[in-house]
């Protein structure tokens, strides 16, 4: 109760000093004299502490609660001070979204651009395989690799032509034949044929060195023995009573190979004589 008296003391005596202060103002400034606009407003904040102090004496001595004597802007200003808080915040608020979608942009512009580096990568990749592909086709093929019979083969091939030479025709046959088996799609298979016919020829298998002399004549290949295979083949021909096919075979012998030597254009014109072949194409 002594403490709530001595706030009502300290505001009453705090009252009458601005009332007193006011007073003295009043008694300095004549009636008669307008005040400037200066001095009308500092009598009009002390009239309004004066009254502003006399309601809270009252209150206190009406509640018993402390008086507690603020400036009379306190609370406009703090009104003020929140509402300045508040825009701040607002604007803080504000500036942390567009941070977000500064940082969003940000984050989308690095994965485009990674992207990007990994899309180049790529292209130049496919780039340098096409310019390697180009290059490729642009250069002339390599040459194939020389045909070349098997290392074995050599040796069959000269074993059956010494039979052959020998006039061991069984020999003969047996080992052109094996060699035609196993090497006739090699370049010793044309000439391999040829003498299997020959051996064959020898003991009259007609059909059979017929077949040979046709797989060794194949494509007329240019030869030294090509000549005397064709008038083989006549012959056979003739033998198994084909004489339109030996006539046939005896025109493309003298069409084929005109250089021939004169011992087989001589034994092709004894052959066409027997076959009563017509005038050579």
């Amino acid at each position: 109760m002594k403490d709530r008296l001595q706030h009502w003391l300290a505001a009453a005596f705090g009252a009458a000093s601005l009332a007193a202060s006011a007073g003295h103002a009043f008694a300095q400034v004549s009636l008669d004299e307008p005040l400037d606009e200066r001095s009308a407003k500092r009598l009009d904040r002390m009239e309004k502490a004066v009254k502003e102090l006399r309601a809270i004496v009252f209150q206190g001595r009406e509640t018993g609660a402390p008086v507690v004597v603020q400036p009379a802007d306190t609370q406009s200003q703090i009104a003020g001070l929140g509402d300045k808080v508040g825009d701040i915040t607002q604007t803080l608020a504000r500036l942390n979204g567009e941070l977000e979608v500064i940082k969003h942009d940000v984050d989308e512009a690095r994965q485009a651009a990674s992207d990007l580096r990994a899309e180049n990568v790529a292209l130049k990749d496919r780039v340098a395989a096409l310019e390697a592909a180009a290059k490729a086709a642009a250069a002339p093929p390599p040459p194939p690799p020389p045909a070349a019979s098997p290392p074995d083969s050599a040796s069959a091939f000269s074993a059956a032509k010494a039979a052959f030479e020998a006039g061991d025709m069984a020999t003969a046959e047996a080992g052109f034949r094996d060699y035609v088996d196993r090497f006739g799609d090699g370049p010793g298979g044309p000439e391999a044929r040829y003498y299997l016919a020959r051996a064959l020829m020898a003991r009259q298998a007609w059909p059979d060195a017929a077949t040979a002399e046709i797989g060794a004549i194949r494509g007329w290949p240019h030869t030294r023995w090509a000549p005397d295979a064709v008038l083989d083949l006549s012959r056979a021909l003739l033998a198994m009573g084909k004489t339109a096919d030996a006539c046939q075979t005896l025109d493309e012998l003298n069409r084929r190979y005109p250089k021939a030597s004169s011992a087989v254009l001589k034994s092709a014109a004894a052959s066409r004589a027997q076959a009563k072949c017509g005038q050579s194409g």
